[in-house]
């Protein structure tokens, strides 16, 4: 498990983390952290050309070469999309994010998202648990999504490479595509610059 950098944000300073699209968090007991997801934002690349979102409150950090990233992440689902996620970002036409969604079924899953130009989304594995981890690992080109119950056990969502520079931007999402705003729990977010085995598995 990674160390939480969370423990060391304070109220009004979110150094060593940037904003893009700013937004406001609260600190929450035991180190973490609650950000405000603005209204009708979210980071999407509609395949069918119908729509680019590039608006969502994200907060985050510059990482250099192969990393392992985790997130342990709860929110009330209070419309269709809200989402808490962890997100790599190059640029606004190329990242990928992990995320645990209200889908547009009804349920409560973990739906991953690559862009590359335009946005290729999946949903994955319905859950019912109140909070979840998130992982995200880089190997060279080739990146893998995870989720698991206690940041030790992790499940494969994705496997797939981007053509991404040394250092990209590693961090938190709140998101809310249709609603009228709210708020995501981060309660725990990590980075290491370590080199997993297997990308495949974040092994």
């Amino acid at each position: 498990m990674t160390t939480n950098l969370l423990s060391q944000l304070t109220e009004n300073n979110p150094a060593p983390f940037t904003w893009l699209n700013g937004s406001r968090y609260t600190c929450l007991p035991g180190g973490g952290i609650r950000i405000t997801a603005h209204p009708k934002s979210d980071f999407f690349r509609d395949p069918a050309g119908t729509m680019v979102a590039d608006s969502a409150a994200y907060l985050h950090l510059a990482v250099t070469g192969d990393f392992v990233a985790q997130a342990r992440v709860g929110h009330p689902f209070r419309t269709q999309w809200d989402a808490a996620a962890l997100m790599a970002r190059i640029d606004p036409t190329h990242w990928a994010k992990i995320c645990y969604e209200g889908t547009d079924f009804g349920t409560h899953a973990i739906v991953s998202v690559v862009t590359n130009g335009v946005s290729d989304d999946a949903n994955g594995v319905n859950t019912h648990w109140p909070v979840v981890w998130l992982q995200l690992v880089r190997k060279g080109k080739t990146f893998g999504l995870q989720y698991g119950p206690d940041g030790m056990q992790w499940n494969m969502v994705r496997f797939f490479t981007l053509d991404a520079p040394a250092t990209l931007q590693v961090g938190m999402v709140a998101q809310c595509p249709i609603g009228p705003g709210s708020e995501m729990d981060f309660l725990h977010f990590g980075v290491e610059n370590v080199t997993v085995r297997e990308a495949r598995n974040g092994l």
